[in-house]
């Protein structure tokens, strides 16, 4: 009877560690970062943390822009300094402790030399603080859906008197 117990007993406890002893070398999904949205997160560029990433590009690509949400994590106004592979560089404050949502709370970054057309993504260069900076891959959307119409730049038509 013993024999019974014991045996039944091992063979629970080699059942159990087999079915969950997968947890031990795999990675747990919830635990991946990843962006949830259309956007991108970049990874740390310094005491500003850059979120949900986007350019909104006209039709050729040559004029975008740059939406984002900057949120400073230290108590100091902090300087991000964001550029774009090959072209220009645009400086922006975010006060300390605080988050400007530029396309929202600020308008967004217009990049008139962009060279990414909608579908692509735009390598794009961050760093504030005491960061080393950072590079990384943002998606270049257009005006398809409703809600990022607004923001797809115009050139502007210059009328002669």
């Amino acid at each position: 009877m013993k024999s019974r117990l014991l045996a039944s007993l091992a063979l629970g406890a080699a059942v159990i560690l087999g079915a969950t002893g997968c947890n031990m070398v795999a990675p747990q999904a919830t635990t991946i970062a990843y962006s949830p949205s259309d956007g991108v997160n970049v990874p740390e560029s310094g005491p500003v943390d850059v979120l949900n990433a986007m350019i909104i590009a006209n039709e050729d690509g040559s004029l975008g822009n740059f939406i984002a949400s900057l949120v400073n994590n230290s108590l100091e106004d902090q300087v991000l300094v964001i550029g774009v592979e090959g072209g220009e560089t645009e400086i922006v404050t975010v006060p300390g402790g605080a988050a400007v949502t530029l396309g929202v709370d600020e308008d967004p970054i217009l990049f008139t030399d962009l060279g990414f057309a909608p579908g692509a993504t735009a390598p794009m260069a961050f760093q504030s603080g005491d960061g080393e900076g950072v590079v990384a891959e943002i998606t270049v959307l257009d005006g398809a859906l409703p809600y990022y119409s607004e923001f797809v730049p115009v050139e502007e038509e210059f009328i002669e008197d």
